[in-house]
């Protein structure tokens, strides 16, 4: 292929172990600096700037300065959608870790990708909204709309609809979810319910990981909330 976009470029640049670890665990939506990531990719600190160097170039991540420290974000929600069906595809391949983490069975029930719910938990919400109307999905099954049935719920649910459409990205979006195979929602308002969620003690994230755990109390008021 002469012309078009170069995937072999991005593939090259995604297909190194450790820059893959570095965008999975980017996919927790927090800023991370160059020692967390050789951390999380298991490398020294000098090989990490490399990667991340060359992670920067490929218009993968982004460094935020703050104080005299640097930090390292995806670059966008595309990228973050990138790599989570990448990851479905490597669970449907059978190209999974030999040592799965402990917190592996936890990550399938509710993490974060790319600051919105995903796992079991997220795809219970989509599913609720969009079996009760709140949500209109597109004829290819790729747009999502919040129908006003949906805008009076999020109000309900205490989302500032104003706020967070003040954004050039679409109001929802349907992810595929790598554990679960199946959509969940993705987008700003995907964003706001997280947030939403955390704030009022339903669960909270678990400390160095993508992991989201629910209290007992959460996992009710998550169910009575979005039914199936």
């Amino acid at each position: 292929m002469k012309e078009g976009p170069d995937i072999a470029r991005i593939g090259a640049l995604i297909g190194d172990p450790a820059r893959a670890g570095m965008l999975v665990a980017l996919m927790s939506g927090k800023a991370l600096t160059a020692g967390e990531l050789a951390c999380e990719a298991g490398i020294t600190p000098s090989t990490a700037s490399s990667h991340l160097r060359k992670l920067e170039e490929g218009g993968l991540i982004w460094p935020r300065k703050q104080g005299r420290h640097r930090y390292f974000a995806l670059r966008n929600e595309e990228v973050g959608r990138a790599v989570e069906s990448l990851l479905g595809l490597a669970e449907i391949s059978g190209h999974l870790r030999t040592r799965p983490g402990p917190t592996d069975p936890a990550l399938r029930q509710a993490r974060v990708c790319y600051n919105h719910l995903a796992g079991t938990f997220g795809v219970r919400l989509f599913d609720s909204l969009s079996t009760r109307g709140f949500l209109e999905m597109s004829v290819d099954g790729e747009g999502v709309t919040l129908t006003r049935s949906g805008q009076d719920f999020a109000r309900d649910f205490g989302i500032d609809l104003q706020a967070v459409s003040a954004t050039r990205r679409p109001l929802c979006r349907a992810c595929l979810d790598w554990s679960e195979r199946r959509s969940h929602l993705a987008g700003p308002l995907a964003e706001a319910m997280l947030t939403r969620m955390l704030n009022v003690g339903w669960a909270e994230r678990l400390s160095n990981s993508r992991a989201i755990q629910f209290t007992r109390p959460g996992e009710r008021a998550f169910q009575n909330r979005f039914p199936i």
